[in-house]
């Protein structure tokens, strides 16, 4: 799709949440606008997917590329755990919807870049696990921690950012077990995933971080954008 020169057309996952804006208090499909300017930046036109309707590969083959966006908490029963205490509430409109995003595109090996609870999502569609609580990268409601990961040398990853970084982070649980053929490429110094890879697809990157919230460094986007213009190229 994302030939001639065209900017490529990259879905982004989005939030169903009551909002206000202007005179309605409804419920909404909501982003926020950090993930749609880092696509925008990056040389990318972004297309919101709501967590509603029925996502399947016919209906996103008009994609270039494939955001998953963070939120809330995956609910357990996906991945055959009991509910520890400290999870939140299920959210299975998102849950199923995005599931079936990254199944999708996979299926079409379309480039995606899941973040946050995008990389535990694409780590539950290839039947890995995840561990409920971490302690230590969660400080406060709306503030990132500021956390230095080491890189796997050779990986996709490093090839982009370095052997090194440091990443804004906002999340409570983590990658445990990992899906088949998933790879882990990047950890913070208490040893959680902090990135993983998925060799052989086109383009599969999950970070634990949120590269949105770092409007200096659109790297891992204009990655995502340069895999969807290599056609088949691993």
């Amino acid at each position: 799709m994302a030939s001639n020169g065209s900017r490529p057309l990259i879905g982004v996952s989005t939030y169903l949440e009551r909002a206000r804006f202007g005179v309605w208090d409804v419920e909404a499909a909501v982003l926020h606008r950090d993930y749609l300017d880092s696509v925008v930046r990056a040389g990318g036109n972004p297309v919101l997917l709501p967590p509603v309707g029925t996502w399947d590969a016919a209906g996103i083959g008009f994609l270039d590329g494939l955001v998953l966006s963070g939120g809330a908490d995956v609910d357990p029963a996906r991945y055959g755990r009991e509910r520890d205490p400290r999870t939140g509430p299920p959210r299975p409109d998102r849950d199923a919807a995005e599931l079936a995003l990254a199944r999708a595109a996979l299926q079409l090996d379309l480039p995606v870049l899941g973040v946050c609870r995008g990389a535990q999502v694409l780590n539950t569609a290839l039947g890995g696990t995840l561990h409920q609580h971490v302690e230590g990268h969660n400080p406060a409601p709306a503030v990132f921690e500021h956390t230095g990961i080491a890189v796997a040398p050779g990986s996709r990853l490093a090839r982009i950012v370095g052997p090194a970084t440091t990443v804004h982070c906002h999340h409570h649980q983590s990658l445990d077990v990992l899906g088949d053929g998933v790879v882990a490429v990047a950890s913070a110094p208490d040893g959680t995933v902090e990135a993983v890879e998925l060799p052989g697809a086109r383009f599969v990157l999950g970070v634990q971080s949120h590269p949105e919230a770092d409007r200096e460094d659109d790297r891992l986007f204009a990655a995502l954008i340069d895999a969807t213009r290599k056609g088949n190229a691993r």
